[in-house]
């Protein structure tokens, strides 16, 4: 393995273990690289997140600029990988990248993070959304309708299986078969269901604007619409106002989050100097903007404290039974199963990629690096789903309520500061590349550096102060998850002996 300060081609492919006829196959060209940026990107949260995004920041105008802030800081960051993903254009993308510019520690410590919550446990979230919303529509699937009733196994924490849990598993379990059968056809659903959820999306945003429109909201919503209810006064309000726009922010990037997938796959890309950072910048530009859209569609249909106060957060559906009183609700839950389903599929496809360029490394267990007869890594797979399941079976309980929630549900809500720690150190690893391998071949380079990379690491840098000192109850976890990959870690390398 190469160290951070080796030329470029010293950088190990991910491939050069296998032999000719068992190799990751460049197959995936602009419209699927796109495609499963997107698609990666596009789940649940924009139908639910904006909810409380507009508690947090009190009046429309805060809404959409949380928004903006986001899209900004998502866009810049996307087009700052870009140079990364053309330099060392193999599987593993951020991994790779943390490995090189750092040293493999700290690419273990991303890729563990990876593997135990952030794709796990993205992939568990938008299974259950899935098998949620089809109760809808079939209310024999509820997370109420136990086939098992929940065993307790410690305290705060149980077993169970509901029917909706039991359609989740077998979701995953469906797509992770498809894909294991081969990139034509993990590539082939991406590429539908993305297509599916943007058009389904477009018309969300169609059916707002042009036929919930109404006259009286939007006055109301924009008429003051940088007017905080009950919002502090004095010296005080501009830090008021600062927390709650970087609090939102969790909303707004965990809906947002995902697009850094398309690096994971990046050993599988076509002509990948040009389509990654060209797939990064078109994927995330027309995610954002669908986003913005859709959060203006919320506003000029539902009163401001409606979209505050939306039934379980489901704002888009608030909007869709405003407009449609009796087909809204099946309306929105079929937009939202397809984009779930397809959000899924992405997660799937491109996570057992990163996990095998760990493998290959020798800091993650050898079968995630073996190639199955379709030159895709099938154990790798495998081992995501089954943990996945784990996830999603696992739930917490509240003696005080009687009420049981999910473990993926709590270990996402402390690992969103842990993935921006990571996204900034990639993007800080920019910079120190650039100083420590200055001739190497850089056949794209990160557009506007330095000033939108720095940009970025300000931003994400206040955001993550801020969520440091206000939601110390949930980054604080987050970062004891990561910190016990430390000794994981070096049980890897000692169980892998000398390379």
């Amino acid at each position: 393995m190469s160290t951070p300060q080796s030329a470029p081609s010293q950088l190990p492919e991910a491939n050069t273990k296998l032999t000719s006829s068992q190799h990751l196959n460049r197959s995936l060209g602009l419209f699927d690289s796109t495609m499963i940026v997107a698609g990666s990107m596009i789940g649940s949260g924009i139908f639910i997140v904006a909810g409380e995004m507009a508690r947090e920041v009190g009046s429309s105008g805060w809404l959409m600029l949380s928004w903006a802030v986001a899209g900004v800081l998502t866009v810049a960051a996307a087009l700052s990988y870009g140079e990364l993903a053309a330099m060392m254009p193999q599987a593993g993308g951020q991994y790779v990248y943390l490995r090189e510019a750092y040293s493999p520690l700290w690419g273990f410590l991303y890729g563990w993070t990876l593997f135990l919550v952030i794709q796990t446990g993205t992939i568990a979230a938008s299974s259950v959304g899935f098998s949620r919303y089809l109760g809808v529509l079939w209310p024999k699937i509820s997370e109420t309708n136990y086939i098992v009733q929940p065993i307790h196994i410690l305290p705060g924490y149980a077993l169970s299986l509901s029917t909706a849990q039991l359609t989740a598993v077998s979701v995953i379990a469906f797509v992770t078969w498809t894909n294991m059968k081969g990139l034509k056809y993990g590539k082939g659903v991406q590429n539908v269901f993305t297509s599916m959820k943007i058009g389904s999306l477009l018309a969300v945003i169609g059916i707002g604007i042009l036929i919930g429109w109404r006259a009286a909201v939007v006055k109301a919503n924009f008429g003051h619409a940088w007017t905080v209810a009950g919002a502090a006064t004095g010296e005080h309000v501009w830090l008021a106002l600062l927390v709650g726009l970087c609090v939102a922010q969790i909303g707004a990037l965990y809906a947002a989050d995902a697009w850094n997938n398309i690096t994971f796959t990046a050993g599988e890309v076509r002509n990948p100097a040009r389509n990654i950072p060209l797939s990064l910048a078109l994927g995330t530009a027309i995610v954002i903007v669908l986003y913005i859209l859709a959060n203006f569609a919320y506003v000029v249909v539902l009163p401001f404290n409606e979209v505050q106060h939306a039934p379980s957060d489901r704002v888009a559906s608030a909007m869709m039974q405003a407009i449609f009183p009796s087909a809204g609700s099946a309306l929105i839950a079929v937009a939202i199963m397809i984009a779930a389903f397809g959000c899924m599929n992405g997660m799937i496809l491109s996570g057992a990629r990163a996990y095998y360029a760990m493998a290959l490394d020798g800091v993650f267990f050898k079968r995630a690096g073996v190639l199955n007869g379709a030159n895709v890594p099938s154990q790798g797979l495998m081992m995501q789903g089954i943990w996945a399941v784990v996830l999603l079976s696992i739930r917490t309980y509240n003696p005080a309520t009687g009420k049981y929630g999910n473990l993926y549900s709590n270990l996402l809500d402390y690992i969103i500061s842990a993935a921006l720690i990571f996204y900034i150190l990639t993007i800080a690893g920019i910079f120190r590349l650039r100083n420590t391998r200055p001739n190497a071949e850089r056949p794209y380079r990160a557009f506007g550096y330095p000033f939108m990379p720095a940009f970025y690491l300000v931003c994400a840098t206040v955001i993550l102060m801020v969520l440091f000192v206000y939601r110390t109850a949930t980054t604080i976890p987050g970062v004891i998850i990561v910190l016990i990959g430390v000794p994981v870690y070096f049980g890897f390398k000692y169980a892998a002996g000398p390379r």
